[in-house]
């Protein structure tokens, strides 16, 4: 079964974008989408995306194929503090091709390292995609 898992490579220009990003001093919610090129067995840019909340997000995201998304949202704390965290997501919505999932299975945990991430999420369906969902999920990092 290993063999036939296949790791992609991180584009460069999409490397420098993911490094950037994570810099970012916007206070916006912003989100990088990236897909896989199964050609050329690369992770590169999809989509990127300034101003948008999880609701939109999952509107952008297609419904039968694969995505990773890096997330950078506007956080409340219950004790008022605001934060920016960086979130992984991966979306891998059932229905997906068997061969496609695994192209991004394999390829997830190369891009997590390359993005230096450690908030890292799954979705099997994209109407999960929710502020309530996100809110909860980054709930346990405190």
């Amino acid at each position: 079964m290993s063999e036939s898992l296949v790791v992609c490579d991180v584009a460069e220009d999409l490397v420098e974008k993911l490094r950037k990003f994570r810099f970012r001093k916007e206070t916006n919610n912003a989100a990088i989408i990236m897909k896989i090129d199964k050609d050329r067995r690369l992770v590169v840019l999809d989509e990127e995306l300034e101003g948008i909340s999880p609701d939109e997000l999952k509107d952008e995201l297609p419904e039968r194929q694969p995505r990773f998304i890096v997330y950078s949202y506007k956080y409340q704390h219950d004790d008022g503090r605001v934060s920016y965290p960086l979130c992984f997501i991966f979306s891998s919505p059932d229905g997906c091709k068997p061969e496609q999932q695994m192209m991004y299975a394999g390829s997830k945990n190369k891009l997590v390292q390359t993005a230096e991430l450690t908030k890292v999420f799954e979705i099997r369906n994209t109407e999960d995609l929710t502020e309530e969902w996100l809110r909860e999920k980054l709930g346990f990092f405190h």
